[in-house]
């Protein structure tokens, strides 16, 4: 089954102020991003009022007032981890999987006997004990395998008066078939929909009846997924999430800027990531062999400055990756167009360090960035994010010192 605490965000700042959820209008949204700040979460009764979850502030109808709180990530994290303890009270960790800070997944199948419950008894049990803890609603999605759980929670359970919704095989192509649109099934986004189109294929059946030839064309590997889930079969389980490694070996830090930046601001914030960036790798004990940068500029019909360079060896140097992100910075970004979006990524990470001696002493550049960096970790550590930064990070449009102040991109507390 796949459990979902229902607009949690909304639902949790609802229980802080003793109000109920279900007749209380209230969104999650830091106001002091305006009007066009988006609604990280809205609560129940403005959902059935007919308002998106996620819409931004001017979207709300002017003549509904609700409560704006500012969102407060660490608290909604610390209800998460609660909530999931009141799950392992009643299952084992190896048959519990959290997918995200509101949704896990359970293998109800091993506990079915022992508590003599149905599928739909044993997971209104769970919601029952979360909502009596906490004061907070869920919903269950229960099938015969992970990927019709997650469908039975996002399109069946909440048309469902107990919030609870099943599905087999056969009720999954009895029901959704021809369910539309293509978006509200795991995985499938807009791009993955609009090239199913152009296939002229619109729903879950015309998949299933396609050509597999045509969708491996398509969609390489990832065809195999498409033509799996539109049968409503997935073979992976909890055990196969839990043991799986991902092949790609990278870390990243993106930064949406609260304002547009002309080049030389938009370098400094630059400088701050590739230094955030880099603790990270030390911490990890990697080091990098690639990396790549991203640029989205303000005016959307101007397309973004994207690339990535081999390092001349692996290597965790700020000074090294630094100088080398500059000056591919410096050549390649238009000077005369303002900034909103900057992606940094370290690729190709490595274990070991395998150098090659040279004449210019880059080995002793190295090490003593690899001190200076382990340093401020430890001090970060012990003290906080804020204890120690560059003199950059105290300039007038920085934004390092406030970043660290979030989690998740938001407020934290």
């Amino acid at each position: 089954m796949c459990i979902d605490l229902k607009t949690f965000f909304a639902s949790v700042e609802c229980v802080e102020r003793k109000l109920d959820p279900f007749k209380t209008d209230l969104v999650v949204a830091d106001p002091s991003r305006g009007d066009g700040a988006i609604c990280l979460a809205i609560s129940p009764k403005m959902k059935l009022r007919g308002i998106k979850n996620r819409c931004r502030m001017w979207e709300i109808p002017k003549n509904i007032h609700p409560i704006i709180a500012k969102p407060r990530m660490k608290k909604y994290r610390d209800y998460s981890i609660y909530i999931n303890t009141i799950y392992l009270d009643y299952v084992n960790e190896e048959d519990w999987f959290a997918y995200s800070i509101d949704e896990c997944f359970i293998d109800a199948t091993p506990y079915l006997n022992y508590y003599k419950k149905t599928p739909k008894e044993f997971a209104k049990m769970l919601i029952d004990a979360v909502y009596k803890k906490t004061g907070i609603t869920a919903a269950a999605g229960i099938g015969t395998n992970m990927y019709l759980a997650k469908i039975a929670l996002d399109i069946t359970a909440k048309h469902s008066k107990d919030n609870i919704g099943y599905l087999d095989e056969n009720l999954y192509k009895e029901q959704l078939w021809h369910h539309t649109p293509l978006t509200d099934f795991w995985q499938i986004g807009r791009g993955i929909e609009r090239r199913l189109f152009n296939l002229h294929l619109k729903d879950m059946f015309d998949i299933s009846k396609c050509e597999e030839s045509l969708l491996y064309k398509e969609f390489g590997i990832n065809a195999e997924i498409l033509i799996d889930h539109s049968k409503g079969i997935e073979p992976c389980t909890i055990k196969d999430v839990k043991e799986y490694k991902p092949k790609s070996n990278s870390i990243s830090n993106t930064h949406v800027l609260d304002k547009d930046y002309n080049f030389e601001d938009a370098r400094n914030i630059l400088i701050e990531m590739v230094d955030n960036l880099i603790l990270d790798l030390v911490s990890r004990k990697k080091y990098a062999s690639t990396v790549s940068l991203y640029i989205g500029y303000t005016k959307d019909k101007i397309p973004p400055m994207k690339f990535t360079v081999k390092l001349e060896q692996a290597t965790s140097s700020y000074t090294i990756i630094l100088n080398k992100i500059l000056s591919e910075y410096d050549f390649r970004v238009n000077q005369f167009i303002l900034i909103r979006r900057i992606g940094i990524f370290f690729g190709n990470l490595k274990e070991k360090l395998i150098e090659q001696l040279d004449l210019f002493s880059i080995h002793e550049i190295s090490e003593k960035d690899l001190r200076i960096e382990m340093a401020m970790n430890e001090i970060k550590n012990k003290y906080g994010k804020n204890s120690i930064l560059r003199g950059l990070s105290f300039t007038e449009n920085a934004t390092q010192i406030k970043r660290n102040k979030l989690l998740g991109g938001h407020n934290a507390e």
